[in-house]
């Protein structure tokens, strides 16, 4: 039996119902091993490592998506239109250009603002679509965060293509009530959204743009499990 898709080498039905995504390969690794109950790879093409396992008895499936809104674009439109899968929960790293933020702090996009043409490229109608997450995700999130004792900020999310931006725009839009930079939500929200599907951003503070401090690179892989957890407990509530 072969793949769905180019991109992915898992069968159908080798997902859950609800998939986890960070960016990096290796947290999705670091999550399959350190919190899945008989995690199995299924699907390591192009070295975006998919598992699926259980959490609490529960299945649960954590794969990586890659830099970027085309490649969250990709991977998510694949996992909600050939996969059926039902949800995605991206959890990340985002850079704070607010002062509500600290370096470790965790916030939940609820909606994605972005300068990209990712989506507009793609859009027949005039205006300016604005990717929202599912209220339903968000609406969990925010209760598995309180029951853990974790303290999760919710505000809108700055989705950019450009990592290196010699323009300054993210603190720009930091002015317009954007808590966090990032690379992926706005993407991600607008398959969801196509697809009749659910969607969450849940990013941790890698870096903070007002103030200069950053973490380092490999702590980014294994140390920032409150937002592993907060989705993990979303994804076995739903």
């Amino acid at each position: 039996m072969s793949a769905p898709t180019p991109q992915n080498e898992a069968l159908l039905g080798d997902f859950a119902k609800t998939v986890l995504m960070p960016g990096d390969p290796l947290r999705s690794k670091f999550v399959a091993d350190s919190y899945f109950e008989n995690p199995r790879l299924v699907n390591n093409l192009r070295g975006i490592q998919g598992y699926t396992g259980t959490y609490k008895g529960k299945p649960v499936s954590v794969m990586a998506s890659g830099m970027g809104m085309p490649s969250m674009g990709i991977y998510a439109h694949e996992l909600y239109n050939s996969y059926d899968v039902e949800n995605i929960i991206r959890i990340g790293t985002a850079g704070a250009i607010s002062d509500r933020l600290k370096v470790r702090s965790v916030v939940a996009g609820i909606g994605a603002a972005t300068n990209s043409e990712y989506i507009m490229s793609q859009l027949t109608v005039k205006g300016h679509f604005a990717p929202v997450c599912s209220f339903s995700l968000l609406e969990e999130a925010v209760k598995q965060a309180r029951k853990l004792g974790i303290e999760m900020v919710v505000g809108s999310l700055y989705s950019t293509d450009a990592f290196y931006d010699r323009t300054g725009a993210a603190l720009e839009w930091g002015k317009l009530g954007c808590l966090a930079v990032e690379m992926e939500a706005a993407s991600l929200y607008y398959n969801a959204q196509l697809a009749g599907k659910n969607a969450l951003a849940i990013c941790t503070i890698s870096d903070h743009v007002l103030t200069g401090e950053e973490v380092e690179p490999h702590e980014r892989e294994t140390q920032f499990t409150d937002m592993m957890e907060i989705a993990l407990e979303t994804a076995i509530a739903l």
